[in-house]
């Protein structure tokens, strides 16, 4: 009888428990704030200094969306995206990028950063309408490279720039290796990015390396 009664306590605290609602507990700094998937991919501080305050929208052939870290396939990302939007003001410029920090990996980032994609003077969000200094070039991470974060940043301008920066419009690795959106950003007083978003993708077999792959690159 005792057993039994034992056996009904076990069951009902176990039944209170199943009642209480799942938290999911992200990583905490020092003084108990949450930390953003900007931190956790640690994006701040390879990339930049602080998460933006808002988030670019940003959508793949098929509907595939970019969402704070997600991971995509190489072949899933070789196109531009069909949808890119972030909050603006009429009147207002941007420069736009997405940059690879883990070229030719994040355990050996000799090429870091690596840019996939630049245009300075954007009107509102209209990336046609911007001056591309580098042609979009789809995600390339070598063999057995890892997870390679592809970061996605909006900077809003305080005047129209006139950029020096040799211009990248050919589908090549060559050239954009060793880049820093960080002393780009510096150089033309562009302060913080004001918007961003990140996924993630590695060596899939499928995708063509370009010029002997990221591991064979020298600058």
């Amino acid at each position: 009888m005792v057993s039994g009664l034992r056996y009904f306590s076990v069951l009902s605290m176990l039944l209170q428990l199943n009642s209480i609602p799942f938290r999911k507990v992200l990583p905490q700094t020092n003084d108990g704030k949450a930390l953003s998937y900007w931190e956790i991919l640690g994006v701040v501080p390879d990339v930049i200094d602080a998460a933006p305050s808002e988030s670019i929208t940003i959508e793949y052939d098929g509907g595939l969306a970019v969402v704070g870290g997600n991971e995509l396939t190489p072949t899933q990302v070789q196109n531009e995206p069909v949808t890119i939007e972030w909050p603006f003001q009429p009147g207002d410029l941007f420069t736009f990028c997405l940059t690879d920090p883990d070229a030719p990996s994040r355990e050996v980032p000799l090429l870091r950063e690596f840019q996939h994609w630049l245009v300075v003077n954007v009107p509102g969000n209209d990336l046609k309408k911007g001056e591309t200094l580098t042609t979009y070039l789809g995600s390339q991470p070598p063999l057995l490279s890892g997870l390679h974060r592809y970061t996605f940043l909006v900077y809003k301008q305080p005047q129209y720039l006139t950029c020096d920066e040799d211009r990248l419009p050919n589908k090549t690795l060559k050239g954009r290796g060793k880049f820093s959106i960080r002393k780009f950003a510096d150089k033309y007083n562009l302060g913080q990015p004001v918007a961003g978003n990140v996924f993630q993708a590695r060596w899939d077999g499928l995708v063509t390396q370009l010029d002997g792959g990221l591991e064979k690159l020298k600058d």
